[in-house]
């Protein structure tokens, strides 16, 4: 019989904190199912997917490439760029190519350093947490960094400036598909009833974020390293949206195209279906 207690894992960030606020407030039933949270990095959790140490975890989509004999990808809580997404930045009077340059990076299953292995093959690089790269760039460690999460909207207060915003570039390459970054996945083993029950919790728990937003806003805040309120809303806004609560036809689009490319150029082992639990 299946475990009654789950392990949830997310990333320590506020699109995914708002995500999750329903569950993590106690508004959404739980149905009897213990729900544990756990959060960390998205290369660790990418990591950790690999040894399914977690039930459901958020993964960027890079690595679920390679997590589909384990995991199930889930309808709902994917992060998309919409005509926007990682950005690479470098110093005020830094390169204006990355050809040939040396990228800091946040990891190398990151759906951000696939998308930029897809702009421009040729770089060298240096894995970097997230949210060090900034300083790493200035610093003169890295000739530009690659930027996820918060800092995509606050690397000019730091003193630097875009290169290309790839979730643009993708966009104007597509005919205007989403970037697909991250998604929840949820284990194979759990079975299919577990895995449905657990998939209406997640459901649930976006779907009582966006109607209560503010309160959602105020919760993920605190996980924002330093946004304020309206930066926070931004950001949230730019990630949980409508792709959010279902992929629809655009967003399924969008994650086949990328799946196509990246096995296409020898980046992912083989091609990915779009399958949802």
């Amino acid at each position: 019989m299946a475990s009654s207690r789950i392990t949830v894992a997310h990333s320590p960030d506020s699109d995914d904190a708002f995500m999750f606020y329903g569950l993590a407030s106690g508004a959404v039933d739980t149905v009897g199912i213990e729900v544990d949270q756990v959060l960390s990095d998205i290369e660790t959790l990418n990591r950790a997917a690999f040894e399914g140490k977690y039930e459901v975890t958020a993964v960027s989509f890079h690595a679920y490439a390679h997590l589909v004999d384990k995991y199930q990808l889930l309808p709902h809580g994917a992060s998309m760029g919409d005509r926007y997404g990682p950005i690479v930045v470098t110093k005020k009077n830094g390169v204006s190519e990355i050809k040939g340059r040396n990228i800091a990076i946040p990891g190398t299953l990151t759906t951000a350093y696939l998308a930029l292995r897809l702009y421009q093959p040729s770089f060298d690089y240096v894995v970097v947490p997230f949210d060090e790269i900034q300083q790493f760039v200035l610093a003169g460690n890295a000739d530009a960094g690659l930027l996820i999460h918060e800092g995509q909207l606050t690397y000019a207060d730091e003193g630097l400036k875009k290169i290309v915003d790839l979730g643009e570039w993708w966009s104007n390459r597509t005919g205007g598909l989403p970037l697909p970054l991250g998604g929840n996945i949820i284990r194979r083993d759990l079975g299919p009833e577990m895995i449905r029950k657990v998939s209406k919790l997640l459901h649930d728990s976006i779907a009582y974020a966006l109607s209560h937003r503010k309160e959602a806003i105020d919760y993920a805040q605190q996980f924002g390293r330093g946004l304020d309120k309206e930066r926070t809303d931004k950001f949230v806004g730019m990630y949980v949206n409508d792709l959010t609560l279902g992929y629809g036809e655009r967003g399924r689009k969008g994650v086949e195209r990328l799946m196509t490319e990246a096995f296409e150029k020898g980046l992912i082992p083989r091609p990915v279906p779009v399958e949802f639990a």
